[in-house]
């Protein structure tokens, strides 16, 4: 046998229990949304340029447009098509664009840890430094919401052989990072089990608008594509469709308007959806453990 992280056993989706998600749909999708901050001229980034000259001020306004105008309006376009997303969360954030937090409040966001910044990388951290950091972030979100996040989505989808393992230590239930399924996985910790929603590793505007220089109608295209076939599947047993986006990326107007055209789309045949949040999909699921592989 060729090695494994031995995370998570194989399963076959064909030998599964089945099951109705809440309201009676067989096909659960959230939107997940990237709110992030960067470090100045330090720390790792996302460009739109590559190789800027530095100090480097054309990439960082690229990205604080997210947090002063795109997070704003794609927050008012997923409210005004009936969708409250799931803030993939930068703590810092909280002290820079405090306004923008106010929104996410006032749209019934779920808040995800995602680091303190996305100049942050687990990588490379020791076990103390990192369950130190994590917990930083969840005490953080506990601070100014009151109560702690449930879920966890690593900054730069990165991790340690330790972070599955600190994540309950830091009060994480479950992680945004993984797509080896179509169903919740729970995932084999030294504690608590953690579970594994699925999260969309390419259906995502950062790997692939940015990474791969798919146009906007190509993203919204896939979007379309993913949730017929999705939808299709799910007669024949409960799935889980995500759909990633960033506030500098889709909240530019032109990949705005080709992304409202996909939400159209699926709010067209809401009715057959349960359009809802990971928290959500979690509190189902540990109700009943079984239903996870």
């Amino acid at each position: 046998m060729l090695p494994s992280h031995g995370r998570y056993e194989f399963s076959p989706i064909t030998e599964r229990p089945d099951y109705r998600w809440p309201n009676g749909a067989r096909l659960a999708l959230y939107v997940a949304l990237g709110v992030e901050e960067y470090r100045f001229g330090d720390g790792m980034t996302e460009d739109i340029i590559a190789g800027a000259s530095k100090p480097d001020m054309v990439n960082t306004s690229w990205r604080d447009y997210g947090n002063r105008v795109g997070g704003f309006r794609l927050l008012d376009r997923l409210a005004s098509r009936g969708i409250s997303p799931a803030i993939l969360l930068n703590t810092e954030v909280y002290d820079h664009a405090p306004a923008l937090m106010k929104a996410a409040v006032e749209a019934g966001a779920e808040i995800v840890g995602h680091g303190r910044t996305n100049s942050d990388t687990l990588a490379g951290m020791g076990p103390e430094e990192e369950l130190a950091y994590l917990r930083s972030v969840q005490e953080r979100i506990t601070a100014e919401q009151g109560f702690a996040a449930g879920g966890w989505s690593s900054p730069w989808l990165a991790h340690t052989d330790n972070t599955l393992d600190l994540l309950p230590q830091a009060g994480f239930s479950y992680l945004l990072d993984l797509r080896m399924d179509d169903q919740p996985v729970w995932l084999k910790t030294t504690s608590s089990p953690v579970l594994a929603l699925p999260y969309a590793l390419e259906l995502n505007d950062s790997s692939t608008q940015i990474g791969r220089q798919a146009t906007a109608r190509d993203f919204a295209t896939m979007i379309v594509d993913e949730f017929n076939e999705m939808l299709a599947a799910s007669r024949n047993q409960p799935l889980v469709m995500s759909i990633v986006v960033h506030s500098f990326i889709s909240g530019q107007p032109f990949r705005l308007a080709a992304l409202t055209e996909a939400l159209d789309h699926i709010n067209a045949q809401r009715n057959d959806v349960w359009l809802t949040q990971p928290r959500e999909i979690f509190a189902f699921i540990a109700n009943s453990p079984e239903l996870a592989v």
